[in-house]
């Protein structure tokens, strides 16, 4: 049967007025396309809605990447001009996109804000972001190392509080293996496959770790040379088990007394209370690194991811109201209940989740004294290759400390020679 042409038509409007509708109705929203790494964008997704809701008209489209791709995906989007508006970026890749000038400084859009300021981050935190005076990513969540350390083990020699300077720390370790002449138990864990705790130890003995504009390797200066002997003697001394040890599981070996004292993060909290449970429950704590002297709580690192603008964006105070609403502490803190990723504003801690957690007590002590690596592009190159390496060597006695830290320097300052080139062409100009 066939239809009339005005039948047709008359069928066929309703539908068409409807498309037009929606199209328009399109056109009228701002789509923001946002890159989150690993579970952060299953989670963050989650808080989209809400965000939307608050902000009609504006739709947030998340991306999850691969922690394991997400630097080669973001350098290969911006080499082809297809980078997302806005980006979780750790905050050690921070340098990196700036130096490409891929992303853009936040200064402006801070000063305007009464959301998100320096006062309301934790100071040494916020200050992973900043280079060459201008403000590239805002804390998103953090993170750093603190000591989870056994109670009990403690206070069987005498340690009724934990280690505060490292002459305690030395004098503690000493007395745990005294418990154990001839079993094969540590005081600590220092595997050399971790750098961090390496150059943790530098930074609170005063090292900068480079030189010379961050061109240079300083790692046999005084100061680090000192830090890297401390280290390296709980593995001469038979204190921690030697180099990178054939420890497999952690957790069973902090259960199991094989060492009491091991240098990590938050994420392993969750992973502590599986083990230590039953008539273990009670019997570990965290604390925050002792300090050089009398400093308390000693140097730990400043860690976390941030969120970034992309030069690239048309939609920057369409992006910026996101980070806004991302950076509330009620946000914060409901992110941080579904992924335990600990929140950046100081406000959130303020929270009975926090303040009555014991746990959290150290952490919360040791973001007063956090610190970033060198601000440069070439840092996990250097530390993940260099200063392991070293670490491993000197720790198993195949180099002195003297040979190993030049060395390193030698090893660090090839790597550094492309931006010793271009901080020389700056000068020049």
């Amino acid at each position: 049967m066939k239809l009339s042409f005005r039948k047709f038509i008359f069928l066929f409007l309703p539908i068409s007025l409807g498309l037009f509708s929606c199209s328009k109705d399109n056109e009228s929203e701002t789509i923001i396309k946002f890159w989150a790494m690993g579970a952060e964008a299953e989670y963050v997704t989650k808080l989209v809605p809400e965000f939307e809701r608050l902000n009609p008209g504006i739709k947030v489209k998340v991306q999850q990447v691969p922690w394991t791709a997400a630097q080669e995906k973001l350098v290969t989007a911006f080499a082809s001009d297809n980078t997302p508006d806005a980006c979780q970026l750790g905050n050690t890749w921070v340098p990196q996109f700036s130096a490409l000038n891929a992303i853009i400084p936040l200064d402006e859009f801070i000063k305007a804000s009464d959301r998100i300021n320096k006062e309301k981050y934790f100071a040494g935190i916020w200050e992973t972001n900043v280079l060459d005076n201008h403000t590239y990513g805002i804390p998103w969540y953090m993170d750093t190392r603190v000591m989870f350390y056994r109670k009990d083990v403690f206070e069987k020699v005498g340690y009724k509080d934990p280690p505060k300077t490292w002459a305690e720390l030395l004098d503690l370790s000493k007395k745990i293996k005294a418990m154990h002449p001839k079993e094969e138990k540590y005081a600590i864990y220092l595997p050399t496959n971790e750098w961090a705790p390496f150059v943790m130890f530098g930074m609170e003995a005063g090292s900068t770790l480079l030189k010379d504009e961050n061109t240079r390797g300083d790692f046999s200066s005084k100061e680090f040379k000192e830090a890297f002997r401390f280290s390296i003697d709980f593995h001469r001394h038979n204190l921690a088990p030697i180099g990178i040890s054939q420890v497999t599981n952690v957790y069973q070996a902090f259960a199991d007394e094989y060492f009491s004292i091991y240098i990590s993060g938050p994420w392993n909290i969750p992973e502590f209370k599986k083990w230590m449970k039953g008539n273990l429950s009670d019997k570990w704590m965290t604390a925050p690194m002792p300090g050089y002297s009398n400093n308390y709580p000693g140097v730990s690192l400043a860690g976390g991811s941030s969120l970034v603008i992309f030069k690239n964006s048309n939609h920057k105070k369409e992006v910026w109201k996101f980070f806004e609403f991302l950076s509330q502490a009620k946000t914060q803190i409901e992110f941080y209940q579904m992924l335990n990723n600990l929140p950046s504003v100081k406000e959130a801690w303020e929270n009975p989740i926090f303040r009555d957690d014991p746990y959290m007590q150290a952490f919360y002590s040791q973001f007063t004294n956090v610190r970033a690596t060198p601000k440069i592009p070439e840092w996990e190159q250097i530390a993940f290759a260099k200063v392991q390496q070293y670490a491993e060597l000197a720790a198993r006695n195949s180099m002195n400390i003297d040979e190993a830290l030049k060395n390193l320097d030698k090893d660090v300052d090839r790597i550094l020679e492309k931006r010793r080139w271009i901080v020389e062409q700056k000068k020049i100009k």
